[in-house]
């Protein structure tokens, strides 16, 4: 890798522009660092000033995606208010994710900070393992226990009925807050 060439700005951007266009699931930034022979931290850099930029680049827990409009204009999503303790989050993802829905964000009411959102981006149980795996390999805290187990998700599917599905089942489970 050493020996490789490093690819410079612009060229560099636009590469990892088109990259994420291609790669449908999320690239980590240690892999686009490989790719361009620069380091993670200059990856970072360069996803922010594509970010300000306007690119819809979102950074997950797995790596960065690029949403395509294809894709966003063809999802339906919904917010739901949820309460659950750390022990019930995997149960949680996973019960919406087997109904067919993508758990896009979590979002907290900081009584200082006000609304923190965090991107989760989990649609299979793999997905959900690798999250639940790297909260517990780093020790992180979930938003939700500043707020005492009670957080909002931003759902998507495919229809709305895969969305009402998934929120019966949330409730079934007692997860929804009314």
């Amino acid at each position: 890798m050493k020996d490789q060439k490093k690819i410079l700005g612009e060229e560099r951007r636009d590469l990892l522009l088109e990259l994420l266009k291609k790669n449908g699931e999320p690239i980590t930034g240690n892999e686009l660092a490989a790719r361009t022979n620069v380091s993670r931290q200059v990856i970072v850099g360069d996803i922010t000033l594509l970010k300000a930029r306007g690119e819809p680049i979102l950074a997950t827990s797995q790596g960065y995606m690029y949403l395509s409009q294809a894709a966003i204009s063809t999802t339906f999503e919904r917010t739901v208010a949820s309460s659950h303790t750390p022990e019930r989050a995997e149960e949680e993802l996973n019960l919406l994710v087997d109904h067919g829905v993508t758990v896009k964000d979590v979002r907290i009411e900081h009584p200082v900070y006000g609304d923190l959102t965090a991107s989760v981006m989990v649609s299979n149980r793999k997905e959900v393992k690798q999250f639940i795996e790297k909260i517990k390999a780093t020790k992180a805290a979930y938003l939700s226990e500043l707020t005492e187990g009670i957080h909002l998700h931003t759902l998507q599917a495919a229809s709305e009925q895969k969305l009402d599905e998934a929120v019966d089942a949330l409730k079934q489970a007692n997860f929804i807050v009314e």
